[in-house]
């Protein structure tokens, strides 16, 4: 109702009470006339209470009269407004009946006002009890009770009062599923009146394209999520809060033996314990059990004749992950290799007294030498073939010396960093190069001892010759013109077949051996096709050699020139490096002719070019220029390890910890190999800083792992993770062995 009208309804209630008051006085006037007349039978006083009452009443009519026009105006405009607010009501009712919402309207006393049929829409039952006038409180507990929500199916009077509540706020929407399937969102907000007003809008298709949307998406997950497990080697089975089998992959019923379908035969978590307990009599140890806490658990169980790695995982869903890797295999090997360690153990002590015996029998032999010359030709011999048998003990020295002389290096080059007088330098100087030729001298030994244990394997590929040359004559060239030679290669794009690294070092050691005994002239390399074979060849224009001595040469420690600095090893690396890939050596020579050593190759066949240009660049084994990360939490470890490896070539960078090893290397730098001690601070483990290391410059670094802990847990782990262990105290020797394996 308008302004205007409830102002015409006050002023015509006013002009009806007027009216009223108006009758009552005439009806009291005319009784009082009557009264007169009856007490008083005088004629001019009734002549004169008629004129007064005459007055009176032609005064009061014609008020009378007045009031009664103002009433029918007051009538005429409240039908006007009437009219109109029945107009705007129409209007405002077609209005709200056009839109597709459920539109409803409460006064302030929460009383109905105006609905649509929209609204009736949701609630076709309570459409027969739908009236104006009519409490929301009413409209709740009818909806309840036709079960029209679909929360008032569950808990009718708890639904109401939740709705009341929601009602009595309306400062906004909310939404309510209802047992036809259909979803309603809810608006409600206050008008200027302090009534409500509701909006019903119906959004059960919204609900079910959100509803598909996340179906979908789920299903895209675990999609993902079983292609992954299906990818995995381990057998893997997941079981959601309840127990129940929730995901697996086909890797888990080849290794329990469930076939091609595990759901089958493990619907919840109980049917896989008695499985494994009772089916395959696998001792778990509890890691098979349900847990509550939080976690990982790892277990070795075995089952049978096999073994079982089990890890455990509860998920955040309160769900948990079992998977099961079978380390039988593993575990076989490893002892395997335990008992070749022992057998090689067990060789080395009996080959160490075997040659204990051999040199008892040298020096009863020596001592006989005065008296029987035919015992000494056998002593002689007896000696050199004891001095094969020793090759595997030369190797182990050769390691152990090479640390005191790296560290005598070492102080040669400090006291050579100090102010000396020119002739002190000069005995400096003499003592460094002393030490480099024992140092490359031993190196030469090291590298025939490798050679004869068998501790180098050939790897043989096909690649270009010519570009093998190619190398050779950048790296030698300067030797060749410091020396006042002409080095020339002959070389033709021929493909061959042999080991680029042992091939490699037979051609270094030709063509520097030419340019150590040629004093002038020229050293010429040449290559060329000979039936089936490549004939490489290296021609000098030296002095020669006299036919007696060819086969000389390619012993340990001859030389022929006594004053060059050569050690009388190279041509024995030659001829044990040719033996092993088993190519034929060739020598041509005579005094004042020159030289002519030659080596034939099986002729190879051409690959492609990535394969070609990854075997033409041969390995350099040295250390030199070497970035080692050593991460270690002992100060006096760091600085060993740093002089130790720095004695070797190699650039040593140090940390206690991740954090400081990775403020060592700028974003476009990274070390070549890992040195880490697995016990360091505050709970951290080598194992898991390798694993972040390489993690942060993004590349498999080599990483070898330092620790004083013999347990086999540790070396189990390692060796699944294929991380070689040293245990401390480290020999330098086998450090250095190591590294030289593991760099490329």
């Amino acid at each position: 109702m308008s302004e205007a009208q409830r102002l015409d309804v006050t002023e015509t209630d006013a002009l009806r009470e007027e009216l009223r008051k108006l009758r009552r006085i005439n009806a009291s006037l005319m009784d009082r006339v009557e009264r007169s007349s009856d007490m008083s039978a005088n004629a001019f006083s009734m002549f004169e209470t008629a004129i007064s009452l005459e007055a009176m009443v032609r005064e009061r009519t014609s008020q009378l009269e007045d009031a009664l026009g103002q009433l029918a105006k007051a009538n005429s405009d409240l039908a006007a407004a009437h009219s109109s607010a029945d107009a705007a009501q129409m209007r405002l009712r077609d209005a709200i009946e056009s839109i597709n919402e459920g539109f409803v309207l409460f006064d302030a006393d929460d009383r109905l006002v105006l609905f649509n049929e929209a609204y009736l829409g949701f609630w076709p039952e309570l459409s027969p009890h739908m009236r104006e006038g009519m409490e929301f409180s009413e409209i709740a507990h009818l909806a309840a009770q036709h079960e029209r929500p679909l929360g008032a199916v569950v808990a009718p009077d708890r639904w109401v009062s939740e709705r009341l509540a929601k009602h009595g706020i309306a400062d906004g929407g909310h939404v309510q599923a209802l047992c036809d399937g259909r979803w309603v969102q809810i608006n409600e907000l206050r008008t200027s009146e302090g009534g409500i007003v509701g909006i019903y809008t119906d959004i059960t298709e919204v609900k079910a394209e959100d509803a598909r949307a996340r179906a979908l998406e789920l299903a895209e997950r675990n999609l993902v999520l079983q292609s992954t497990l299906d990818t995995l080697s381990e057998g893997v089975c997941m079981f959601d809060s309840a127990g129940r089998l929730s995901a697996w992959n086909g890797a888990l019923g080849h290794l329990l033996g469930l076939g091609d379908d595990p759901a089958r035969a493990l619907a919840c978590h109980g049917d896989l314990l008695d499985w494994c307990r009772k089916g395959m009599g696998m001792e778990d140890h509890g890691c098979l059990d349900w847990r509550q806490d939080q976690g990982h658990v790892s277990q070795l169980c075995p089952a049978g004749d096999r073994r079982f790695e089990i890890r455990s995982t509860r998920t955040g869903q309160g769900g948990q992950v079992f998977s099961f890797t079978d380390v039988t295999d593993m575990l076989t090997a490893q002892a395997s290799l335990r008992e070749t360690a022992e057998t090689l153990e067990r060789r080395v002590s009996e080959r160490t007294a075997e040659l204990l015996s051999v040199n008892a029998r040298l020096g009863q032999e020596v001592a006989e030498r005065r008296t029987i010359e035919a015992a000494l030709t056998q002593a002689k011999i007896a000696a050199e073939k004891a001095n094969l048998s020793k090759t595997s003990f030369l190797a182990a020295a050769s390691h152990d010396l090479l640390q005191p002389l790296n560290a005598a290096c070492l102080f040669v080059a400090a006291l050579g960093d100090k102010r000396l007088a020119l002739p002190t330098r000069a005995l400096v100087s003499q003592t460094a190069t002393a030490l480099e030729s024992v140092e490359d001298l031993l190196e030469a030994l090291l590298e025939i001892s490798r050679l004869d244990a068998g501790a180098i394997q050939p790897e043989i590929s096909h690649f270009r010759i010519d570009q093998l040359l190619q190398t050779l004559n950048v790296e030698f060239t300067p030797t060749a013109r410091a020396a006042g030679l002409q080095l020339r290669m002959e070389t033709e794009p021929l493909w061959v077949e042999s080991d680029v690294r042992l091939l490699r070092r037979i051609l270094q050691n030709f063509v520097s051996n030419a340019i150590r005994y040629t004093a002038s002239g020229s050293v010429r390399v040449t290559c060329g096709v000979e039936g089936d074979q490549v004939r490489v060849a290296v021609i000098d224009t030296g002095r020669g050699i006299d036919s007696s001595q060819q086969e000389m040469i390619f012993e340990e420690f001859r030389r022929l020139d006594t004053r060059s600095q050569g050690k009388g090893l190279g041509l024995a690396i030659v001829r044990r490096a040719a033996d092993m890939l088993g190519h034929r050596i060739w020598l041509h020579s005579a005094p004042g002719e020159g030289s002519t050593f030659a080596i034939t190759l099986p002729l190879g066949r051409p690959v492609a070019a990535s394969e070609g240009d990854g075997v033409t660049a041969p390995r350099d084994r040295s250390m030199q220029g070497r970035r080692v990360l050593v991460v270690d939490n002992e100060r006096q470890i760091q600085s060993g390890m740093r002089t130790l490896l720095g004695g070797w070539g190699c650039q040593v960078a140090t940390a206690g910890d991740y954090g400081e090893a990775v403020r060592l290397f700028p974003e476009d730098e990274r070390p070549d190999i890992i040195l880490a001690d697995y016990h360091l601070n505050d709970g951290e483990t080598g194992d898991r800083v390798i694993a972040q290391l390489q993690a942060h410059f993004g590349a498999a670094i080599p990483a070898v792992m330092i620790s004083a802990d013999r347990g086999e847990e540790l070396k189990t782990q390692l060796a699944a993770s294929g991380t070689p262990l040293l245990n401390k105290p480290v020999k330098p020797a086998q450090l250095r062995a190591l590294l030289r394996t593991m760099l490329p």
